[in-house]
């Protein structure tokens, strides 16, 4: 019987206590083996670097530093990251595909809550609830007084979708809970059929936004997506209508957006903002029709425990020798989160 690989945890304290607890800890230590220390938020003092020279597997989450060619170097054995996190954007170097180490990220668990969160969003852009809500004066006065918002309805709403990624999905799957006319994707490198699969039909961007009331990013963080959503597309959506980004800040340009929300002809819903956090004297900041919450759609509280549990199936998997379920491959990173 082959011995059990080393492994190491590396992500900051806050994020170890989150994802484990008695029983997920118990569990690692039954599919691999853990040395002391167990845990470390970073990889170059003496004691880290003694440690990584005999690690098979780490498993990092957020606080992790990035893998560079000098960690990787003190890695010798290294073979497997898996991250308890969405995104390896800021943690994978390109020297980790040079030599080959696998890497599988909880990314799929973690588009569960955001998904839920953007469903939440969406059924509230169309009652304009956090708007009418920050009004007081229009709060107390009653129903009648509502005008000025454009249909406070989620019946027969056309939603537009930009991004059919695994969160994009996971959002038209929830949408269809609600009676809309259409959900609309717009994504270059999406199968239509798959999107036809999943009750929404394929269309480029421009000849989805006028046709938008809802319109929610699920785009990734890339310079072909860098501000996709400007004066330009932003002048195309139909008055009433409502932005709702949950994925990343730069997917938009905030200037010309808090201009349409000052107008009063667009409402925005913004879980990511660019910069992040928003300057207090930010455009967006002052701006009427715009609720923004911090980064809060992602997994949180005991949902972190979901990413753990994701991230300790994958690793079974991989000391049994079995297909990984969400490998990240070199390819599919020029693309994605």
């Amino acid at each position: 019987m082959q011995p059990s690989p080393q492994a190491l945890v590396v992500m900051d304290r806050d994020s170890y206590r989150a994802h484990f607890d008695g029983p997920r800890l118990q569990r690692l230590g039954q599919l691999v083996d853990l040395a002391e220390p167990v845990w470390v938020d970073e990889l170059d003092s003496p004691s880290a670097r003694a440690r990584l020279a005999t690690v098979e597997v780490l498993l990092t989450s957020w606080g992790a530093p990035r893998l560079t060619s000098d960690r990787l170097a003190a890695a010798p054995a290294l073979r497997a990251v898996f991250h308890a996190a969405g995104s390896v954007r800021s943690l994978v170097s390109d020297e980790v595909w040079r030599r080959g180490i696998r890497v599988s990220t909880a990314a799929d668990a973690n588009a569960v809550p955001v998904a839920e969160y953007t469903l939440a969003a969406i059924i509230f852009a169309g009652k304009k609830v956090p708007f009418i809500a920050a009004d007081p004066d229009r709060a107390y006065r009653g129903w009648s007084h509502h005008h000025g918002h454009g249909d406070l309805s989620n019946y027969r709403r056309t939603i537009g979708v930009v991004g059919f990624s695994r969160i994009g999905r996971r959002v038209v799957d929830l949408i269809g809970c609600l009676d809309t006319a259409r959900c609309l994707v717009a994504d270059p490198y999406a199968d239509p059929a798959e999107v036809a699969a999943a009750g929404a039909t394929l269309v480029d961007l421009p000849e989805m936004l006028p046709h938008s009331e809802i319109l929610t990013l699920h785009a990734p963080e890339l310079p072909s997506t860098y501000r996709m959503i400007g004066a330009a597309e932003l002048a195309l959506l139909p008055d009433h209508a409502t932005v709702i980004n949950t994925a990343r800040g730069s997917l938009v340009d905030p200037a010309a957006l808090a201009a349409e929300c000052r107008s009063g002809r667009l409402y925005a819903i913004l879980d990511v903002t660019d910069p992040e956090p928003l300057p207090a004297d930010a455009a967006l900041r002052a701006a009427p029709n715009v609720m923004v919450s911090p980064h809060l759609a992602g997994s949180l509280g005991t949902e972190i425990r979901r990413l753990t549990d994701h991230t300790l199936d994958e690793l079974a998997r991989w000391t049994t020798a079995q297909p990984l379920h969400a490998e990240v491959t070199a390819e599919a990173f020029t693309l994605h989160a």
